[in-house]
C-alpha cells in the first residue's frame, strides 16, 4: 500500500483534540520505577466506539468486561495494566476487573460501563487491586500523555509503537492517533497485543465498527511473529467529533479517504510491532498479486508469513523457494503452480511453473540484509494481498524457554 497521508511517528492517542491520557508505574511487573505499568485514556467528551478481540477461546476477563460494556453503549474511556493478563485465575479476575473498572471510572468522572479495561502479561496471575486502586489515583490526564500511556503497555517491547496522521475533509483538519504493543505471541486474526486508535472525526455508531474491521483486516491481521494467539488481544477505536468534521459518510470520497487514513496508520503500527519482534534480526514482507479475490490473496499472504520453515529460511538467508511454494499449496486456495511467479528481494527463483537458474551466493547476498521480500505473482485475478512477519531466530526459542523464570 502507498503512503497517501503523511505520518507523524511523534503522535499518538492524544494528537486527535480532546483527547488525554496518562501513566504511571504501580509495581505490577517490576521493582523499576521507571517501567510504567498502569494507564488511562479518555475523551472529554461523548464518542462513538468499536473493539475487535482475540479470537482464542481461552480469554482474559478483561476483554469479557470490554467487550460486555461495549454492547451496552459507546465507550469514552480506557483502563489498561501490563505485566498481569487477568486470565485463568477462575471468577475472582471478572470481580478484579470490574473493581479497576470502577475505580477509573470515579477518578475520570464517567460511568463505569462507558470504561473498557486491557490487560497484558503472564497468565494465571490475579490482578493486584490494590497496587492498581492506588496506582489510577496517581495519574495525571493530560493532552501531552500519550506518550506515558504507550509506554505503560508494554510487556516484552523494546519501544513504544505511535503515530498520528493529519489530514483534510471539507477544508477542516482530522487526525487519527494510535499507539501498540506487541512483540510475541503473534499471530493473524489478533496478535498478542494492544492497540488503541483514537480520531476527532465524527463517526456514527452503524460505521465504525466495520470502519475499523476493514483497517484490522489489512494490518494487524496481516502479521505474525511466532504463529500463538494470545488470551488478551484487543483494539479499541473511539471517535468524539470534536474535529467539527459531519459525521463521515463511508459511500462517499470522504469515507474513502478516512479508510484510507486509518487502515495506513493501522499498517504502520503493526509493522512496527514486527520490526519489535522477540528474537528478530529480518523483517519479512510478502506481497501477494493476481488472485481472484482479496480472501484468497490475504490467506496465501498469511499462510506463508506464518510457516516456521519459511522463518528459519529467512533467518538463515537460505535461498530454499520450495518451502515457500510448500506454505502456498497448504493454503487451501485454488491454483495453477504453471502460472506462479516467485521472486526473493528481486532475485527471480520460480516462474511459470519452472525454476529459473540463479547464482546461489548473490541470492545469498540478496537476502543478508534487514528486510527481505517475497513477491508472488499468480496471473489469475486483480486482488493482492501483504502480509508482514519477521524470522525466527535461537534468541527467540532462548528468551521464550525461560518467560517466566
Amino acid at each position: 500500500m502507498s503512503e497517501l497521508y503523511k505520518l507523524d511517528p511523534k503522535g499518538n492517542v492524544t494528537s486527535p483534540k480532546s483527547f488525554i491520557a496518562g501513566g504511571t508505574y504501580a509495581g505490577l511487573k517490576t521493582l523499576a520505577e521507571s517501567k510504567l505499568d498502569l494507564g488511562l485514556l479518555r475523551s472529554e467528551v461523548k464518542c462513538s466506539s468499536a473493539g475487535v478481540f482475540t479470537k482464542n477461546k481461552i480469554r482474559s476477563h478483561s476483554v469479557t468486561l470490554s467487550e460486555k460494556n461495549l454492547k451496552k453503549g459507546p465507550i469514552q474511556g480506557i483502563v489498561v495494566n501490563s505485566g498481569i493478563a487477568n486470565a485463568c485465575v477462575g471468577d475472582q479476575g471478572m470481580i478484579d476487573a470490574e473493581e479497576c473498572v470502577n475505580v477509573a471510572a470515579t477518578h475520570m468522572k464517567l460511568l463505569p460501563d462507558e470504561l473498557v479495561i486491557c490487560s497484558t502479561g503472564i497468565i494465571g496471575v490475579e490482578l493486584p487491586v490494590d497496587l492498581i486502586r492506588k496506582g489510577i489515583t496517581e495519574i495525571d490526564l493530560s493532552n501531552d500523555g500519550g506518550d506515558r500511556l504507550a509506554e505503560a503497555i508494554l510487556t516484552t517491547d523494546t519501544k513504544t509503537k505511535q503515530a498520528s496522521i493529519t489530514f483534510e475533509l471539507d477544508n477542516k483538519k482530522v487526525t487519527i492517533g494510535g499507539i501498540a504493543k506487541g512483540a510475541g505471541m503473534i499471530h493473524p486474526n489478533m496478535a498478542t497485543m494492544l492497540a488503541f486508535i483514537t480520531t476527532d472525526a465524527a463517526i456514527s455508531e452503524k460505521d465504525i465498527t466495520s470502519c475499523l474491521r476493514k483497517a484490522v483486516d489489512v494490518s494487524f491481521n496481516m502479521i505474525s511473529v511466532d504463529g500463538d494467539t494470545s488470551t488478551n488481544d484487543s483494539v479499541i477505536m473511539l471517535a468524539n467529533g470534536t474535529s467539527k468534521v459531519k459525521d463521515i459518510d463511508f459511500t462517499t470520497s470522504n469515507g474513502n479517504s478516512f479508510q484510507q487514513a486509518l487502515n495506513q496508520l493501522c499498517i504502520y503500527l503493526a509493522k512496527e510491532i514486527v520490526g519489535d519482534a522477540e528474537g528478530a534480526q529480518k523483517c519479512i514482507e510478502v506481497k501477494i498479486e493476481g488472485c481472484s479475490s482479496a480472501e484468497d490473496a490475504r490467506s496465501i499472504a498469511r499462510t506463508i508469513i506464518s510457516s516456521t520453515l519459511v522463518k528459519t529460511a529467512i533467518h538463515g538467508s537460505d535461498p530454499n523457494w520450495g518451502r515457500i511454494l510448500a506454505a502456498v499449496g497448504r493454503s487451501g486456495i485454488s491454483i495453477d503452480e504453471n502460472k506462479i511467479t516467485l521472486n526473493i528481494n528481486g532475485v527471480c527463483m520460480f516462474e511459470n511453473g519452472i525454476p529459473v537458474p540463479f547464482h546461489k551466493e548473490g541470492a545469498i547476498g540478496a537476502m543478508n540484509k534487514q528486510d527481505v521480500n517475497i513477491h508472488i505473482k499468480f496471473n489469475n485475478g486483480k486482488f493482492t494481498a501483504t502480509a508482514w512477519g519477521s524470522d525466527l531466530s535461537e534468541e527467540y526459542v532462548t528468551f521464550n524457554s525461560m518467560y517466566t523464570t
